[in-house]
C-alpha cells in the first residue's frame, strides 16, 4: 500500500511510498484526472485541434491485446498532442455489434426455453436494450484500467438517437442518388443464425471433407457423359449446367448440347467458359448458380436458371424430389449413395482437406445462397476511396500498405447490406398496399398502412459512418468544424478492407457537406497483429491468449502499455510474454527508484546553472536528453512508437540510471556550488524524461513528476521543446572515453575474481595525454580504485584504447584473491558457457527449427551464442594466467 506522507515532510522522496505499486494508486488517479475534465474537449477553444475516435469495440465483447495495443497507441498519440498545446478529443463508444448481441440475448432466453418470437419483435428488442443497460458496459471499465484519456462525456453508440438519425439520412440519400438497390444476389448465409452475413464474420478453416467425382449423362461410354467433381454433393440438386474450358479438344462435340442430370432427370446443358480450368480434375464443373459464388457470375454470363434448393434453415426445399426436408448433411450423405446405386460415383476421396467458410458467431458450415437483398453499388464510393489516397488527401502508415489498399477498392464488388434480424438499425424502407416502395428519411413519416422493411442494416453500415456521425452530423455542429476531419485513425491491418475502406466511402460521399473534409482522417496508422512471444497468433484453440487485464492485474497498467507500444511499428506483429511485461514492470520500478534517489538527495527542477558552470557530465547529459528528445518527436509523428520507447529506455536505464546518477553522486561530495549544479541538473533531466515518458507510461511518470515539480498534473504540463543549445562534442567525448575506460576496468577486476565492492589501489598513467583528467575522480570512484602507497606494487595491468591515447591501469591485487576459489569459480563459469554453447549451435544448426522460428527467436539465439564463444575465451584465458591451461 502507498504510505501516507507526513504532514511536513523533510524531503519530497517522503510523499513517495516505499516502493511502486501500481495497484495502489492507478485507479485514484484516473478517476482525479477524470474529475479534473482533462480529457473533456472544448470545441470553442482557440486551440489547434486533434482528434481521433476509437474503433467501437463490440457492446458484448472485452478487450483483447489487439484492443489493448489500439487504446495504448491512441492514449499515447493523444496525451502528447495534449502536452503540445493542442485541444485534443479523443472520442469513446462501443458497436451494437447486430448479430453478436442478439445472439446473446437469444441464448439468454433460451436457457428459460423460450425465443424471440414469444415476445415480438417490439418487446425483444426492449430486452436487449435491457442487457446492454446492465452487462454492456464490460468494456468502458477496462478502458479505465488501463488509463484511456477518452472524453467520457462525449461517449457514443452506434444504436443512440443521433447515429440512428445520421444512419437514415445517410440511406435516403445514397437511395435517392441510385446508390443502394435490391436485388437477388449470392450472400454468405448462416442457416442457424438465419441471416445474410458479412464477410468479415466468415472464418475459413481446413477441414476433412470429401471429393465425390460423378458422372452425368449416359452409363454407357459409347455416349454422351461427362465426369465432375465436388465437395458438395447435395448442390448437385440445383445444377443447371456442366462447364468446360472453349479450347479443351475433349469436350468440343458436346458444347452446345445437354446432358442427362442423374437425379433430377432434366437434361441441362454443356456450356463453354474460360473460368474453367482444364487441368484440374477431369476439366468439367458442375454449375449450381444459386450455391457457388463463382457458378453464380457464370450463370449471369450465360443466362442459366438459378434455383433455389435450401431453405433458410439449410435444409433441401423445392428441389422437386426425395431428399426435399433434408438437413444438408444428411442429404449429402444419401444423395451420394442414391449415386453409387446407379454406378455414377466413378471415385471418392476422403478424407479431402480442403478450405470451408464458418460463421464468426454460430461456428456453422455458411452456405452460398440466393438471396434478396439491399446493396451498395461501390463502384463510384471506392473510386473515392482509392483517389484519396492516390491524391494525399489521407495518407497510409507504412506506405508498403497502399497496394492492398488499392488492390481492395479498385476491385470492391456491391456490398450487402441488408440483415435478417431485429437488432440493429431497421433499413427505412416502406412499402405501400399497392406496392409502392419509398424511403422515409429521419423528419419524415411513413403513410398508415405501409409496413416497413423487416430487415437492419449491416452493423459495418452504422461504424462506417463512426468518424462524422459521432460529432452530430448531419447537423453542423461546433465539434464537426472544430475536429473532422479527424486525426488520425489506428487500428489493424486486418480490418483494412472492411471497415476502414467503408468509412472512407462514406466519407468522401458527404465531403461536401457542411464543409467538411475530403476524408475522415488525414492518416491512417495500420498496426500489425499481438502475437505470443515464439510469434504465433493468439488464439482459442491454441491457449496462447493474453488477458491484458491479467498483466495490468500484476505487473500494472504502464507495463501492459510499455510492452505494446515498445514493439509497435507501422505494419508489423508484434510478439509478446511475460518476460516482456515483467522487463516493463521493471523499468518503472528502476524510474521510479531513480527519481526517489535524486529527490532524498535534493534534486530540484529549478533555473539552469550557465553553462560554463557545468560539468562534463552535466553537459554530457544535457545534451543526450535533447538528442532523445528529438528522436521521440521524430519517431511520434512518424508512428515510430518502438523508436520512441527504445530510445527512452535506454537513455532512462543506460545513461542517466546507470551513468549520470553514479556521476552525481561523486559531484554530490565535491565543494562549492558543484552539489546545487548537480541537483538542478538532475531535476531538470528527470523532469523532461518524465513528460517524455508521459504519453505511454502515464501512471508512474504522474506520481513522479507531481512530486518532482509540484505541478498539478502531467496530463496538461507542457510537452519538452528544443534547447536551443548547441552540443558539447568534447564533453561527450570525455565521458564516452571515461565510460570505456571504466567499463573495462570493471571487467579486467571481475577477470581478476575482485569482488565488486573491493577497493583496490591503481596506478593511471597518460591521463593527460588522452585529456581525461578532469574525469579521474569519477573513474576512481566508480571502478573502486584507490590512489596508490608508497609501496605500490602493480600485480596486474590493463590497457584501454581510447579516442586520444591509450590509458594503462596498473592494479595492486596482491593478497586480494583466493586463487584455488577464483580457479574454481572460472572452471565452473567456464562449464556453464560450454553448455550454453552446445546447446545454440544445436538449435543454430536445426533446419526444421530455423524454417518454423520467427526472426526475433533466431536471433536472441544467435546472440546467445556469440556471448557464450566470448565468455569461453575470456574464462579459458583467465585459467591460463592462474597456470590452468
Amino acid at each position: 500500500m502507498v504510505t501516507s506522507a507526513p504532514e511536513n515532510p523533510q524531503n519530497p522522496a517522503d510523499a513517495l511510498p516505499k516502493s511502486w505499486d501500481p495497484s495502489a494508486v492507478e485507479a485514484d488517479l484516473y478517476q482525479g484526472w477524470v474529475d479534473a475534465g482533462y480529457f473533456r474537449a472544448d470545441p470553442t477553444s482557440d486551440k489547434p485541434g486533434y482528434s481521433i475516435v476509437l474503433p467501437p469495440p463490440n457492446v458484448t465483447g472485452s478487450l483483447h491485446m489487439g484492443h489493448a495495443l489500439d487504446h495504448t497507441l491512441m492514449d499515447a498519440l493523444t496525451r502528447r498532442k495534449r502536452m503540445q498545446g493542442f485541444e485534443t478529443l479523443w472520442l469513446p463508444g462501443m458497436d451494437h455489434a447486430g448479430i453478436a448481441t442478439q445472439t446473446v440475448v437469444e441464448k439468454q432466453l433460451a436457457v428459460d426455453g423460450k425465443a424471440k418470437e414469444d415476445f415480438g419483435r417490439e418487446l425483444f428488442i426492449d430486452k436487449v436494450w435491457d442487457w446492454k443497460r446492465e452487462s454492456g458496459g464490460t468494456i468502458q471499465g477496462q478502458m479505465r484500467r488501463i488509463g484511456d484519456g477518452v472524453d467520457w462525456s462525449r461517449d457514443r453508440f452506434t444504436m443512440d438517437e443521433g447515429l440512428s438519425r445520421a444512419v437514415q439520412t445517410i440511406f435516403k440519400r445514397m437511395y435517392d442518388d441510385g446508390l443502394i438497390y435490391r436485388a437477388e444476389r449470392l450472400v454468405n448465409w448462416s442457416p442457424v443464425l438465419q441471416t445474410a452475413i458479412s464477410d468479415i464474420e466468415v472464418k475459413f478453416e481446413e477441414v476433412e471433407g470429401e471429393l465425390v467425382s460423378l458422372r452425368y449423362g449416359s452409363l454407357n461410354d459409347d455416349e454422351p457423359h461427362v465426369v465432375v467433381a465436388t465437395t458438395r454433393v447435395e448442390t448437385m440438386l440445383g445444377d443447371t449446367a456442366v462447364a468446360v474450358h472453349p479450347d479443351d479438344e475433349r469436350y468440343k462435340h458436346l458444347v452446345g448440347t445437354t446432358i442427362y442430370h442423374p437425379i433430377t432427370e432434366r437434361q441441362i446443358p454443356v456450356i463453354a467458359d474460360d473460368y474453367v480450368d482444364p487441368t484440374f480434375g477431369t476439366g468439367a464443373v458442375k454449375i449450381t448458380p444459386a450455391h457457388d459464388p463463382n457458378d453464380f457470375e457464370m450463370g449471369l454470363r450465360h443466362n442459366l436458371p438459378m434455383p433455389t434448393i435450401m431453405d433458410k434453415a439449410g435444409k433441401i426445399a423445392d428441389s422437386g424430389t426425395r431428399f426435399d426436408g433434408m438437413d444438408r448433411f444428411e442429404a449429402r450423405v444419401k444423395i451420394r449413395e442414391a449415386l453409387a446405386e446407379q454406378g455414377r460415383v466413378v471415385a471418392e476421396k476422403r478424407p479431402y482437406l480442403h478450405s470451408v467458410g464458418h460463421s464468426e458467431r454460430s461456428g456453422e458450415t455458411i452456405e452460398p445462397r440466393l438471396s434478396m437483398q439491399w446493396w451498395v453499388k461501390v463502384e463510384s464510393l471506392a473510386k473515392a476511396a482509392g483517389d484519396a489516397v492516390r491524391n494525399g488527401d489521407m495518407v497510409i502508415h507504412p506506405a508498403s500498405q497502399e497496394p492492398r489498399w488499392f488492390a481492395w477498392v479498385d476491385h470492391m464488388h456491391d456490398w450487402c447490406i441488408s440483415r435478417q434480424l431485429w437488432w440493429g438499425h431497421r433499413i427505412p424502407i416502406w412499402y405501400g398496399p399497392d406496392g409502392q416502395v419509398e424511403c422515409f428519411g429521419p423528419d419524415e413519416t411513413a403513410p398508415e398502412g405501409w409496413e416497413q422493411d423487416p430487415d437492419v442494416l449491416d452493423t459495418w453500415f452504422s461504424s462506417g459512418l463512426w468518424p462524422f456521425s459521432t460529432m452530430g452530423w448531419p447537423e453542423k455542429t461546433p465539434e464537426l468544424e472544430k475536429f473532422y476531419p479527424t486525426s488520425v485513425l489506428v487500428t489493424g491491418y486486418d480490418i483494412l478492407f472492411f471497415w476502414v475502406a467503408r468509412m472512407m466511402m462514406f466519407g468522401t460521399y458527404v465531403s461536401g457537406d457542411e464543409g467538411l473534409g475530403k476524408v475522415p482522417f488525414t492518416d491512417l496508422f495500420l498496426h500489425g497483429l499481438v502475437r505470443d512471444q515464439f510469434g504465433k497468433k493468439m488464439s482459442k484453440s491454441r491457449g496462447n491468449g493474453i488477458d491484458p487485464l491479467d498483466w495490468v492485474d500484476r505487473f500494472g497498467a504502464d507495463a501492459l502499455r510499455f510492452t505494446l507500444a515498445r514493439g509497435a511499428n507501422p505494419g508489423s506483429d508484434l510478439a509478446v510474454g511475460e518476460d516482456h511485461a515483467q522487463s516493463s514492470r521493471n523499468f518503472a520500478n528502476k524510474l521510479f527508484n531513480a527519481t526517489k534517489f535524486a529527490l532524498m538527495n535534493g534534486a530540484v527542477v529549478a533555473e539552469l546553472p550557465a553553462r560554463g558552470d557545468l560539468t562534463d557530465a552535466d553537459r554530457w547529459v544535457l545534451d543526450r536528453l535533447e538528442q532523445v528528445r528529438a528522436e521521440v518527436d521524430e519517431a511520434f509523428e512518424k508512428f515510430e512508437f518502438s523508436k520512441a520507447c527504445e530510445a527512452l529506455y535506454h537513455f532512462a536505464w543506460d545513461e542517466v540510471c546507470d551513468w549520470y546518477l553514479e556521476l552525481a553522486k561523486v559531484q554530490f561530495a565535491e565543494d562549492g556550488d558543484r552539489p546545487a549544479h548537480t541537483r538542478a541538473v538532475l531535476g531538470a533531466v528527470l523532469d523532461s524524461l518524465l513528460r517524455l515518458l508521459h504519453p505511454v507510461i502515464p501512471f508512474v511518470t504522474e506520481t513522479l513528476w507531481k512530486v518532482l515539480t509540484g505541478g498539478a498534473s502531467l496530463v496538461v504540463a507542457s510537452w519538452p521543446t528544443a534547447s536551443g543549445v548547441a552540443a558539447d562534442a568534447d564533453a561527450a567525448r570525455r565521458i564516452e572515453d571515461m565510460q570505456k575506460l571504466v567499463t573495462e576496468i570493471r571487467r579486467f577486476r571481475s577477470d581478476q575474481g575482485l569482488k565488486p565492492s573491493q577497493k583496490v589501489a591503481a596506478r593511471i598513467t597518460e591521463i593527460d595525454a588522452a585529456d581525461l583528467a578532469s574525469q579521474i575522480p569519477a573513474v576512481r570512484s566508480l571502478a573502486r580504485l584507490t590512489d596508490p602507497e608508497d609501496d605500490f606494487a602493480a600485480t596486474a595491468s590493463v590497457e584501454v584504447r581510447l579516442s586520444r591515447a591509450t590509458v594503462t591501469v596498473e592494479l595492486d591485487t596482491s593478497g586480494t584473491i583466493d586463487v584455488a576459489a577464483e580457479i574454481a569459480r572460472l572452471r565452473k563459469d567456464l562449464a556453464v558457457a560450454e553448455k550454453e554453447l552446445a546447446g545454440t549451435s544445436a538449435k543454430l544448426g536445426n533446419e526444421a527449427f530455423l524454417a518454423k522460428a520467427p526472426a526475433p527467436v533466431v536471433e536472441k539465439i544467435t546472440a546467445r551464442k556469440q556471448i557464450a564463444e566470448e565468455e569461453i575465451t575470456r574464462f579459458t584465458a583467465r585459467l591460463a594466467e592462474l597456470g590452468q591451461a
